[in-house]
């Protein structure tokens, strides 16, 4: 009667499971997307949030736009401004995202998306329009200390190219003369070099550029150096004077007078978010168009700051189910049911050596000063306080250290939870008083080998692949830790146990 009372669970799970491989079809035929990571082009997906208060009367926000940045093409641009008009106009060379509307009043957040793609671009192509310089004024001894430079630096060169990279030179240098520190006093390094080069004669001009790194957020743009040597214009870093646009930098601004302009508001500020995507650039545009099953329900469609949320949250399933495996079916013991996972997690942000280097370290000077506290006589919730506090300190003490010692590795484990770690160290020292020290050790040995499990397969690129491009993935996990929440039988460390038994057979 019990076996088949069982039957509808069975059925129920079976479905579960074949729910969630059908719908991973379903998307990989429809909207293409590759079972394997490494298959699809690498696309960057470039979120621009512009926040400002509004006076309650008319408003006009105007956005600079790249426009044909070097090493990228713009694949798709879209604007999510609830109650506000949408335009993108085009002044030569100054791409412009403008919303308007009639009245807005209090906080206004304004997003403007683009997805692109890297090119085989490295450069601006040769440009036949004549380039004059611009126009600076200087005044009282900034001409002189200005003139000595410029005189300096070109006795130094033979073209635009040399000449900026000796400017560069002469103002990144460690010891700085007397000029170059008048320079310096009330300018920034490229608002410098845009004013020496531009007086000698030289068009320059100041871009602004954004360093893509994934899962990225509230990103400013960093000022970069354009020089024209008579056919085209040439990018400097003002920080190193390297020649040329690296691979993870996106121009943002190269050719517009400013980068934000408000009318009707004030407060305004510009940030980025970024991330990199593992779906191929055209299966991105089809899963934006209209009419596809998946593309209203894609966790693409979210904010860059939401999706690298769930990048990492979504691998919190295949942790669960490596611990229902480590405990259910091989018999291991750990402090806490999912302690291991939460580990993991942190692991993830630290890598695992540094993290376990914290985690044992944080953990072995917690027990030593819950042994203080027991002796104090205090109540379980005043203990948990106390201890969540000592954790902070020993954290920021081992960050601090790590900072100081030039390991900036030590700094990552503030990614512990440190309440979760307050509950392990008041479990241990518990254990510790009633089993005794063995026992702490081997589920404290157990926890963090289940979490090293847990952190390999987390970090393993085809589970981030899959976890995120095909989440319905996560009903076949649902079903897998039912079917082994139903799983009665001996553990692999048991049989050790009944091993005398064989005897007897």
């Amino acid at each position: 009667m019990s076996r088949h009372s069982k039957a509808p669970f069975y059925i129920a799970t079976g479905l579960l499971i074949l729910a969630g491989v059908l719908l991973a079809v379903l998307r990989h035929y429809q909207l293409g997307v590759p079972w394997l990571p490494g298959q699809q082009q690498p696309v960057w997906l470039v979120e621009a949030r512009v926040d400002f208060r509004a006076w309650g009367e008319p408003v006009t926000v105007s956005l600079n736009l790249p426009d044909s940045p070097p090493g990228f093409s713009v694949l798709s641009e879209q604007a999510a401004s609830p109650g506000y008009g949408f335009a993108i106009t085009q002044r030569g060379h100054d791409r412009r995202a403008e919303w308007t509307i009639r009245q807005a009043n209090g906080p206004q957040t304004l997003y403007f998306k683009s997805r692109l793609i890297a090119s085989a671009q490295t450069d601006t192509e040769p440009d036949n329009t004549p380039v004059t310089a611009s126009e600076v004024f200087l005044e009282g001894p900034d001409i002189a200390a200005a003139r000595a430079a410029i005189e300096l630096a070109g006795s130094r060169s033979s073209n635009p190219a040399s000449f900026t990279r000796e400017l560069i030179t002469l103002l990144n240098s460690p010891t700085p003369d007397q000029n170059t520190r008048l320079l310096l006093s009330d300018r920034t390094r490229a608002e410098v070099l845009y004013l020496l080069i531009n007086h000698s004669g030289t068009p320059a001009r100041i871009a602004e550029g954004l360093r893509l790194e994934d899962a990225r957020r509230q990103q400013s743009l960093l000022p970069w150096l354009q020089v024209h040597d008579g056919k085209r214009w040439l990018t400097f870093n003002p920080r190193t004077a390297e020649q040329g646009v690296p691979d993870d930098v996106l121009l943002w601004r190269q050719e517009a007078s400013s980068l934000l302009d408000v009318t009707g508001g004030s407060n305004s500020v510009v940030s980025f978010s970024m991330l990199r995507q593992t779906v191929p650039a055209l299966q991105i545009i089809r899963a934006e168009a209209d009419g596809q099953a998946f593309g209203a329900f894609s966790l693409h469609q979210l904010p860059v700051e939401q999706q690298g949320m769930f990048r990492m949250l979504l691998l919190l399933p295949f942790g669960a189910l490596v611990v229902c495996l480590m405990r259910i079916v091989v018999g291991i013991k750990t402090s806490g049911t999912f302690m291991p996972v939460l580990i993991a997690v942190a692991f993830v942000q630290t890598s695992l050596l540094p993290g376990l280097a914290a985690f044992i370290g944080v953990v072995t000077l917690g027990l030593l000063m819950r042994g203080y506290l027991s002796s104090l006589n205090l109540l379980l919730v005043s203990r948990i306080s106390a201890l969540i506090v000592l954790v902070l300190f020993i954290t920021a003490g081992i960050s601090i250290i790590g900072y100081q010692m030039g390991y900036s590795t030590g700094m990552t484990v503030t990614f512990f939870p440190m309440v979760i770690l307050a509950w392990t160290i008041e479990r241990m020292s518990i254990l510790w008083e009633e089993e005794g020290a063995r026992e702490v050790v081997t589920q404290g040995f157990g926890s963090l080998l289940v979490a090293i499990f847990a952190f390999l397969v987390m970090r393993a690129p085809l589970a981030e692949h899959l976890s995120f491009n095909f989440p319905e993935l996560h009903l076949v996990v649902l079903g897998l830790i039912l079917l082994l929440g139903q799983y009665t039988g001996y553990k692999l460390t048991e049989l050790r146990r009944f091993t005398p038994m064989k005897r007897y057979d």
